[in-house]
């Protein structure tokens, strides 16, 4: 389990944005990959099928959720290999690579309507982010056991303090 890298900022009146980062020891494209192809979400959140361009729908088979759920996701937006934003029925979430030296940073960013949902996604974020790290690395996927309730407290603060 990481340290909670998150934070929580107001964005308008209503939303506010749930950001998280990873720095990746490798080429943007190759994050990318690991981002877009399914071969590669298998190992770290799960396949999926569809049509994969903008305005097309995805299907994700979320297989380290109970009972592998498969959702469907819009994909809204995409610059190949560094921007891609998605819609589901629960969430707006926008991904981007910024590529470094020493490889390339990742930063995930949910909108809120409710500052204290980042309780429960910050730390289910930060869990995934781990298991796409884990998965690139060849080492076990880690157990979302240890990242909520211990993370919860963290994201909750962000949110009290805004």
């Amino acid at each position: 389990m990481s340290t909670p890298t998150g934070t929580v900022s107001r964005i308008s009146p209503t939303e506010v944005e749930l950001a998280l980062s990873r720095v990746i020891t490798a080429e943007a494209d190759d994050v990318w990959a690991s981002l877009t192809a399914s071969d590669r979400t298998a190992a770290w959140i799960g396949p999926w099928s569809g049509e994969a361009r903008v305005g097309g729908t995805i299907e994700l088979t979320m297989v380290l959720e109970d009972g592998s759920p498969t959702v469907p996701v819009r994909i809204d937006a995409c610059d190949e290999p560094y921007h891609v934003a998605f819609t589901t029925d629960s969430f707006v979430l926008e991904v981007r690579l910024f590529p470094l030296d020493n490889g390339t940073e990742l930063i995930l960013s949910q909108t809120l309507d409710d500052p204290s949902l980042a309780e429960s996604y910050g730390p289910g974020w930060e869990f995934y982010l781990d298991a796409l790290l884990a998965a690139r690395d060849g080492r076990p996927l880690p157990r979302f056991g240890d990242y909520d309730p211990s993370m919860a407290p963290y994201y909750a603060g962000l949110a009290r303090n805004l």
